[in-house]
């Protein structure tokens, strides 16, 4: 895990003042990204790749709290769930950042390459973790950064 000057030394990330506005859209596209990973008649290549946008929005949501924006470029999926550990440091965050990050992957080649990439249990696990990082960065939003949420 880098520490933000680190990161903003080396043009991962950018100071960003974030607002309540911001981060409910945020929140609101994560919720309708969870609704629509959990709709059973989409393929599991779609509902697993809109649970992992969710999983990059709620990173984005706690970057931008921290007061920070991923630079834009080829590398900002790989350097939101790097930057999100610096700003909830805990074991959980770290260890979900890891998975989403492997998640990523997948979520290019379903994008870009090719279908059927996933299986039903990889899918449904996506959606689980994705639902327990909410719980966690809404905990720490509402603890660490209420002023920016109506929650």
């Amino acid at each position: 895990m880098m520490s933000w000057k680190d990161l903003v030394d080396n043009g991962y990330v950018q100071p960003h003042r974030s607002s309540r506005a911001e981060i409910g859209d945020l929140l609101a596209l994560i919720d309708r990204d969870l609704r629509d990973a959990s709709i059973e008649g989409l393929s599991d290549d779609r509902r697993f790749a809109t649970s992992y946008n969710a999983a990059l929005q709620l990173a984005k949501a706690a970057i931008a709290a921290a007061g920070y924006r991923p630079a834009k470029g080829n590398s900002a999926h790989f350097i939101s769930f790097d930057a999100v550990k610096s700003a909830i440091p805990t074991d959980q965050v770290s260890m979900l950042a890891d998975y989403f990050d492997l998640c990523r992957r997948k979520r290019n080649h379903i994008d870009y390459d090719a279908s059927e990439v996933v299986t039903r249990t990889e899918t449904e696990e996506i959606i689980r973790r994705t639902n327990e990082f909410r719980e966690l960065v809404l905990q720490w939003l509402k603890d660490a950064h209420s002023e920016l949420i109506d929650r």
